[in-house]
């Protein structure tokens, strides 16, 4: 099993696993938030260790592509309150698009070691367009409760 973590000089984040932001656009865009690079991209890395990464949304688009390992599973909540589950790496699957807006969350899953995931966002990733879930998120989407708690924390 490759060590991803040091290969790629990945840092732990704040959503859970490892990551390191790969690409960043010189092309930025002018949006009513504030100006966006027109794309970035990371490496997101979930282990043994750090299995699983915390409910949160972003303002933009994120393409996930799993590079190695697997299946990694993401449970996302429409703003529509329709709950979504797909495993990269299992059955071919090995892109995901999460819509800005929707709340995402992933894990490994069947005992998978490790998987590494190569993401894009466009607009390009900023803090400011980021937040994660609460308790109090969830009180509009009471059928989703039970799927999307465990992922209120790392």
């Amino acid at each position: 099993m490759r060590d991803w973590v040091a290969e790629l000089a990945l840092e732990p984040h704040a959503e859970g696993g490892y990551f390191r932001r790969i690409y960043t656009s010189e092309h930025s865009l002018s949006l009513p938030r504030g100006a966006r690079p027109a794309v970035t991209s990371i490496y997101y890395l979930l282990t043994r260790d750090e299995p699983r990464g915390r409910l949160h949304r972003n303002r933009s688009d994120i393409l996930h592509f799993l590079v190695d390992g697997g299946p990694v599973e993401y449970v996302t909540l429409g703003p529509d309150g329709s709950l979504g589950r797909v495993r990269l790496g299992a059955d071919g699957e090995r892109f995901l698009l999460v819509p800005g807006g929707h709340w995402k969350a992933s894990h490994l899953v069947d005992g998978a070691p490790q998987g590494l995931v190569a993401e894009v966002v466009t607009p390009g990733f900023d803090y400011a367009d980021h937040e994660f879930a609460t308790e109090a998120d969830l009180r509009g989407f009471p059928d989703a409760n039970d799927a999307l708690r465990p992922f209120l924390s790392a």
